[in-house]
């Protein structure tokens, strides 16, 4: 399998500074232009300051209803809001021994460093600020939002060269609820995690961070989480409890059983992301994660600027 084009630096055996160097050229040169204009986080959005009303379409968010305009004119009318100019930028990035995993071009803690990396390059303009909460077994660590360059690489460093910790499991659900102590203001709000998690542990503060935030889910994936290929007698090493098991892959019986398995799991978290309202974007291991970035960024601003084309026409 020939190499993406735009593989992540690898943090275990590069100096973190070094690491996001490059990650600031990739994301300088790739990705920056594609937001311009008014918006919140990586897209359009909405933001809190009021603005017009209008007929209310399908799909609209039930929250923005105004009842008043509502009452008076018999018929549903929601108020939009105008994009903010000064953004609140939060990435919650999942550091915990499951991260440390990977088969094809770098590990999983690799591409979840560069997708915080990008969310906060493409949202560090005047006067935004930047956020971090490192989900770790040991508990999650806030690091305040602050504005400023120097700021943010420092913040990207502390995700770079988080500890490698040998076991335990990740509370997302902790971590999401920290942030929500944490982050007073309105803005974005990137979830960077594998999302192996029962969930049932993280979906309701997904939920409330959603309902509060504009929130993006960035799930990192490695291929041999959704399929186990035929080598014969492997073994495999649980991260979270140290455990190790012998698995014959030769089994075509197993291999199918370890699939539907996987896929079930994915339509879970995909349903719950959906549920939570939240948009979803999905990175490999053995994939360009900015071309996957590029696709989400484009697709996302192409459905809000057929809403917003919709709602003029009407």
């Amino acid at each position: 399998m020939p190499a993406p084009a735009n593989v992540p630096p690898g943090s275990r055996h590069t100096r973190p500074d070094e690491v996001l160097r490059r990650l600031d050229l990739a994301v300088a040169h790739k990705l920056d232009g594609l937001l311009h204009g008014e918006y919140q986080g990586l897209v359009p959005g909405h933001g809190s300051e009021v603005g017009e009303t209008r007929d209310y379409q399908a799909g609209d968010d039930v929250r923005r209803i105004d009842w008043n305009v509502t009452a008076r004119f018999q018929s549903p009318y929601v108020r939009d809001t105008i994009a903010d100019r000064e953004l609140e930028t939060w990435a919650v990035v999942d550091v915990g021994p499951s991260m440390d995993f990977g088969t094809a071009f770098c590990e999983k803690r690799d591409l979840a460093a560069s997708a915080a990396a990008a969310v906060g390059f493409l949202t560090s303009r005047t006067g935004n600020r930047f956020g971090a909460v490192l989900a770790a077994p040991d508990g999650p660590v806030v690091l305040p939002a602050r504005g400023g360059r120097s700021h943010l690489m420092s913040t990207l460093h502390r995700v770079v060269d988080a500890p490698r910790l040998e076991g335990g499991q990740v509370d997302l659900g902790l971590a999401l609820d920290r942030l929500g102590a944490s982050a007073r203001r309105r803005g974005l709000v990137a979830v960077v995690s594998d999302l192996l998690t029962d969930p049932d542990q993280w979906g309701p503060a997904l939920r409330r961070t959603a309902a509060r935030h504009e929130t993006i889910a960035i799930e990192v994936i490695d291929p041999r989480e959704l399929e186990l290929p035929d080598v014969g007698l492997l073994s495999v090493v649980d991260p979270a409890t140290g455990r190790t098991r012998e698995i014959p892959t030769a089994s075509k019986k197993l291999r199918a059983r370890y699939a539907a398995a996987a896929t079930e799991q994915r339509t879970r978290i995909a349903d719950t992301l959906r549920t939570a309202g939240v948009d979803h974007l999905v990175l490999r291991t053995d994939r360009d994660w900015l071309l996957d970035v590029v696709r989400f960024v484009v697709d996302r601003r192409a459905r809000v600027h057929a809403r917003r084309a919709g709602w003029s026409t009407r």
